[in-house]
């Protein structure tokens, strides 16, 4: 009988062990199931950083190597600015460009009788600047403004390409009329309302902006998706007309 006892509670002791080890084995396998959620979001922010320094590594390349394409070594100095544009107009005669927005495509026609304007859109559309900045103001019946961003990527590519400015070329003589595509400029030392080489506008306003005629470059005109710029019009936005969800674009050439 002391025998059968001892057996008996020896058996318990062994189940009672076993079912121990089974939540032990649990409980580590939970810990190690949010260890894993913790490495993915880690992985996030890995590959995060990947991009940004992808971008960093891409902001010090010259200008691609495509067919009829003039190699730029960056930066542009301002006393190279004429003939460096003059010669890459010449072997980069596109004048049709598309931007890509999440409302839909915008696409422009480039006047050639602003050639230098024309030429410095054409190669920073073939540098990938645009790719990834932003229509960052949207001010209702007058423009949206694209461009920029506050993103780090995008102000160390404009250093590589130089910190110069484009002639005006009001010769032209094309007027801000609803649809018309500009060159934003500095309003600071800029007697000669020279052009930033990098931001642009599209007026929305029906009648046109007329007060920004001579005091700002028109270089050409939206041909197809003045409906998606109107979308874009009517956005909310917060402080200085920057939309609160940002609009994110990239920029391709038609032909």
């Amino acid at each position: 009988m002391t025998r059968k006892l001892t057996i008996l509670s020896l058996a318990i002791i062994l189940i009672f062990s076993s079912c121990e080890d089974k939540q032990s084995s649990s409980k580590n396998n939970a810990d190690t199931a949010v260890d894993t959620l913790k490495n993915k979001d880690v992985s996030n922010d890995s590959s995060i950083d990947s991009l940004q320094n992808s971008d960093e590594e891409k902001s010090k390349t010259k200008a691609p190597e495509e067919e009829g394409v003039t190699s730029i070594d960056f930066p542009i100095e301002q006393e190279e600015l004429i003939p460096t544009l003059t010669e890459y107009g010449e072997e980069n005669p596109e004048t049709r460009i598309r931007i890509i927005t999440s409302f839909g495509d915008i696409e422009v026609s480039l006047y050639r009788d602003t050639p230098l304007h024309r030429a410095n859109f054409i190669m920073l559309t073939k540098d990938k600047y645009f790719d990834h900045t932003y229509f960052y103001r949207v001010s209702p019946n007058f423009v949206i403004q694209g461009g920029n961003s506050d993103n780090t990527a995008t102000s160390r590519h404009r250093k590589k390409i130089g910190s110069y400015l484009i002639p005006s070329e009001f010769e032209a003589g094309y007027r801000h009329v609803r649809g018309a595509f500009s060159a934003a400029k500095y309003s600071e030392q800029n007697v000669s309302k020279a052009s930033s080489p990098f931001e642009f506008f599209i007026v929305t306003k029906p009648d046109g902006a007329h007060h920004l005629d001579n005091d700002h470059t028109v270089f050409g005109r939206v041909t197809k998706g003045m409906d998606v710029v109107d979308e874009i019009a009517q956005v909310e936005t917060g402080q200085s007309e920057w939309p609160v969800d940002n609009i994110e674009i990239d920029i391709e050439i038609i032909e």
